[in-house]
């Protein structure tokens, strides 16, 4: 049974319309960069609860989470309504696998994300864990369906300055063409060579492993193309594989 904590808000930040992020301080147990929390609310004397992955790196005391809100949802519009001094519950412990100890040795790191499906991407790269030294090149690539929708792409340029040419960078847009990313889903851009091509880095059997977060069509979607294409496999610790995933509905 979880363990709930009172977590104060301490920013929301509205990046769009339907995009928002949580800004929160609260006496949580340490996690591991790539893991996440449950957040609750009490409704009508029942807690509603949505578990989000920490965006912040373990070491800063500002937790924080990216979040779409779900106009019908019975939660998110609740979130999305908070103010700076309100309060919300977290679970005291984290939860998850999708962290570097879960990643196989090799020499080509990818990470795809769609939408809000960046964050544990962030808290690993922000987290700068030696265990990432053993990856020669580290590609994150966001997905999301306009270029506004990118709100993350300032802290990731940070990021791609203090790894240097260890970490390629790509954006992909769905529903609009901008400068300088690719048009269209990862799954089809994997599958015509457009996401290789434009990273100047190939997808191997041999030494890559990709983690994948994020929208549950994407990730069922590209894992079905990295089967088809290169023969990879899920990954688990009793049969290792080359694909590693997190869902996020």
């Amino acid at each position: 049974m979880s363990t709930w904590v009172v977590g104060k808000i301490v920013e929301v930040k509205h990046w769009t319309d339907q995009l928002f992020s949580l800004i929160v301080q609260a006496p949580v147990n340490a996690f591991v960069a790539g893991q996440f929390t449950r957040i609750g609310m009490y409704v009508n004397s029942t807690i509603i609860q949505r578990a989000y992955s920490y965006l912040n790196a373990p070491n800063d005391p500002n937790l924080e989470f990216y979040i779409a809100t779900v106009l019908e949802g019975k939660f998110t519009p609740l979130l999305r309504a908070l103010c700076s001094g309100d309060t919300v519950m977290l679970t005291k412990e984290a939860y998850g696998r999708f962290v570097l100890d879960e990643i196989p040795s090799c020499a080509n790191l990818w990470m795809l994300a769609s939408g809000t499906g960046i964050g544990p991407y962030l808290s690993i790269l922000a987290d700068h864990d030696e265990r990432l030294d053993q990856f020669s090149n580290i590609v994150l690539v966001h997905a999301t369906r306009f270029y506004k929708n990118l709100n993350y792409l300032s802290q990731i340029k940070k990021l791609k300055n203090i790894y240097s040419s260890k970490l390629r960078v790509q954006t992909i847009t769905s529903q609009e063409k901008s400068y300088n990313s690719l048009f269209g889903r990862i799954p089809t851009l994997i599958e015509n060579n457009s996401l290789e091509k434009k990273v100047g880095l190939p997808l191997n059997i041999s030494n890559s492993h990709v983690m994948l977060c994020g929208n549950p069509h994407m990730i069922s979607d590209t894992k079905e193309i990295l089967k088809k294409k290169y023969g990879m496999k899920d990954h688990v610790r009793r049969n290792p594989g080359h694909i590693t995933q997190e869902r996020y509905w």
